[in-house]
C-alpha cells in the first residue's frame, strides 16, 4: 500500500477498527478515513454506493459488524444474521463497483466446527456442524469469506479475509449482558473490587480453553496481510487467514489473570446452570507465522492496558 492511499476503515471506532485506525497512522498512513454510524448507515445500499463514488477509496478494511457474547447471540440471532450480511455485502459489492484495489474482510473463529479438529486450521471451515449458540454470526461471517472468494474468482478483485481470535483491548464493549467473556470480566471484577463484594460469578464450569489476542496486535496483523498476502489470479479466489496469538488458556485461568490484574481479593464462584459454549478454541496460526508474523503483546500485559482503558471509561 502507498502511504498516501486513501483507507477506508469501515466500523472504525469499534474494537478492531479504532486499533487499525492507530496502527495504521503509526505506519505512516495518513490519509485514513471513516464514518459514524450517523454518518452513513452500512446497512443502507444506497448510501455505501454514495459513499464510495464521492470518496473512491483505495484500500478498505472491512472490521464493521454486530457483535457480542453468547448472550447477545442467543438473544437476537436474527439481528446478528441479517446486520452483518448487510454490511459486508454493501461494502463488498461497492468495493468492486468502484475499483478498490484491495480489501481485507474481518471474520472470526466461530466459522470453525464446534468440534474442529483442534488447533483449527483453514482447510477445516464447512467440516462440521456450528456452534448453536452464535451459529446465525457465523453463517454470516463465512457468506463473507465466500463472497470475497467469489468476487475474486468472477471478477479480478483482490479481497482477502482474515479470521481473528477473541479480541480484545481499548474500546472494548463493556455491556454487563452483551460482551465478550473478557471485558465481562473486568467490568464484573471491578465492580466487585469497587463494592467489596466477596465473590465474583463466573458462567460454566471455567474449564472451556479460548485463545485471546490483543486488538493492535489483531490490527498489525491486517496491516501486515494487506501489505504482502495477495489473492488475485488465484483460481479458487483464495483462502482466508487465521489470526490468533496460539496460546491457550482456560477460562479460569482468564478470570484468575483478569483477577490479579484488577487487584480483587474475593473468590470465585462458577454457575453450573449457564452454558459453557465451544469447550477448545483455538486456531492453527501455522500459515500466518510461515508468512514471518507473531503477536507481540502477552495476555497478562493486554489485560493490563484493556483494564487501563476501561478505567478511563468509568
Amino acid at each position: 500500500m502507498d502511504k498516501k492511499a486513501k483507507i477506508y476503515v469501515a466500523g472504525h471506532k469499534g474494537l478492531v477498527g479504532s486499533a487499525l485506525v492507530k496502527v495504521l497512522k503509526d505506519a505512516g498512513y495518513h490519509n485514513v478515513i471513516g464514518r459514524s454510524h450517523a454518518e452513513m448507515d452500512l446497512q443502507n445500499q444506497s448510501q455505501v454506493l454514495q459513499f464510495f463514488e464521492n470518496e473512491k477509496p483505495e484500500y478498505v478494511f472491512l472490521a464493521a459488524a454486530k457483535v457480542g457474547g453468547i448472550h447477545a447471540n442467543n438473544t437476537y440471532p436474527a439481528e446478528f444474521i441479517f446486520s452483518n450480511l448487510q454490511i459486508q455485502n454493501n461494502i463488498i459489492d461497492a468495493s468492486h463497483k468502484f475499483g478498490v484495489k484491495k480489501l481485507c474482510f474481518l471474520g472470526s473463529s466461530c466459522i470453525y466446527p464446534k468440534f474442529a479438529k483442534q488447533p483449527m486450521d483453514e482447510g477445516q471451515l464447512l467440516d462440521g456442524k456450528l456452534e448453536p449458540t452464535n451459529e446465525p454470526y457465523a453463517v454470516a461471517k463465512i457468506a463473507g469469506i465466500v463472497l470475497c472468494q467469489s468476487y475474486n474468482r468472477q471478477y479480478g478483485t483482490n479481497f482477502i479475509s482474515v479470521m481473528p481470535t477473541n479480541l480484545y483491548g481499548p474500546g472494548d464493549n463493556y455491556h454487563p449482558e452483551n460482551s465478550h467473556v473478557l471485558p465481562a470480566l473486568l467490568r464484573r471484577f471491578h465492580e466487585a473490587k469497587v463494592q467489596n463484594l466477596p465473590e465474583v460469578v463466573i458462567w460454566g464450569t471455567g474449564k472451556p480453553l479460548r485463545e485471546f489476542l490483543y486488538s493492535e496486535d489483531m490490527a498489525r496483523a491486517c496491516v501486515f496481510l494487506m501489505e504482502s498476502y495477495d489473492v488475485k489470479g488465484d483460481p479458487r479466489g483464495g483462502e482466508h487467514v487465521n489470526v490468533g496469538s496460539g496460546i491457550e488458556v482456560s477460562i479460569k485461568e482468564l478470570a484468575e489473570t483478569v483477577k490479579e490484574v484488577v487487584g480483587f481479593e474475593g473468590k470465585l464462584v462458577f454457575d453450573l446452570t449457564k452454558p459453557d459454549g465451544t469447550p477448545r478454541k483455538l486456531l492453527d496460526v501455522s500459515k500466518l507465522h510461515r508468512m514471518g508474523w507473531k503477536h507481540q503483546v502477552e495476555l497478562k500485559e493486554g489485560v493490563r492496558l484493556a483494564y487501563e482503558d476501561y478505567l478511563t471509561k468509568l
